[in-house]
């Protein structure tokens, strides 16, 4: 089973939007002293964490029964989830807009309609309209919705359904491989020839840092402003310029009943030692071939070929 994730816009009145903030701020509020009870005990399982907060936690910041386990279950993915050497290294903390998971039980879909009922800490809002594309619609009908995450952003509400999609079947032993030669100049080289250069995408970049820097040293409040409605508009950019470079080599290999290769890049930016006007094209270039390779294993799901 794989699993894919489509954001959905709440469409919300005064009322909903003040009681699904008052419920992220709760549930955050909670989060914290959670996070704090597991790092004075040292006690990080999930169950473990239930038995030393949950009593607590009902009763003092008032959530219900499985708003607290959701996020207990946050508090204990923080600090055993990620890089091994990584874990439970510092206390984790929390934002008031933090994400906050809901499953089945508080949270409900009546797609044909296009709303949701959710669980709120001043009572349950029914019947909320949602915005979402046709295609992705069509994924939250046609496939069972796990949990889901409700995300502030930017001033808005969106909840994150997680859907489980069936593997297609895969060839694991494929007789030739693709190749893939992932860089700066060249995004992507395949073991055919095909090239995927990069002279746009850091066309695009480098016009993006001068104009930051231009708006960052101009300081004003409609510098701010116009900064603030630029962010994220790079890494939008970037993704979705993996996204079609990984289907097209994905169909290829498809095609030919190849499987993939990819280059291995773990730990490259210790390995190397560049002259400081490299170093932003290195950093920034990590999620570039970084977003390449999840794209491919991403989209590999639809292909019958292997993946190494």
């Amino acid at each position: 089973m794989s699993k894919i994730v489509v954001p959905i816009k709440i469409q919300t009145d005064r009322k909903t939007t003040d009681d699904l903030g008052a419920t992220l701020q709760a549930c955050n509020t909670a989060a914290n002293y959670i996070s704090t009870v597991a790092w004075e005990s040292r006690e990080f399982s999930k169950f473990g964490i239930q038995r030393l907060a949950y009593a607590k936690v009902k009763e003092e910041f008032g959530l219900g029964a499985q708003a607290t386990v959701r996020t207990i279950a946050k508090v204990a993915d923080a600090y055993n989830s990620g890089d091994q050497k990584f874990r439970r290294t510092r206390k984790r903390q929390f934002s008031w807009s933090s994400a906050q998971p809901f499953d089945s039980r508080n949270m409900s879909w009546s797609l044909e309609d296009k709303t949701l009922s959710i669980w709120t800490i001043n009572g349950r809002a029914k019947s909320v309209p949602f915005l979402c594309a046709s295609w992705q619609l069509e994924l939250l009908r046609h496939n069972p919705i796990a949990e889901s995450d409700l995300v502030f952003r930017k001033g808005s509400f969106y909840v994150y359904a997680t859907i489980d999609i069936a593997d297609e079947a895969m060839n694991e032993s494929p007789d030739v491989f693709l190749g893939v030669d992932l860089g700066i100049v060249n995004i992507a080289t395949l073991s055919d020839g095909t090239n995927f250069s990069g002279k746009h995408l850091n066309h695009v970049r480098n016009r993006n840092l001068r104009l930051r820097r231009k708006l960052q040293k101009k300081g004003t409040r409609s510098a701010k402003r116009l900064l603030v409605e630029r962010s994220g508009c790079e890494a939008r950019f970037a993704k979705d310029t993996n996204h079609c470079i990984s289907k097209k080599i994905v169909t290829e290999a498809k095609r030919t009943g190849h499987g993939i290769a990819l280059e291995d890049l773990e730990g490259i930016r210790s390995r190397v030692r560049l002259r400081k006007p490299q170093r932003v094209a290195l950093n920034s270039w990590g999620i570039l071939p970084t977003g390449i390779i999840c794209s491919i294993q991403s989209d590999s799901r639809w292909c019958s070929s292997g993946l190494c």
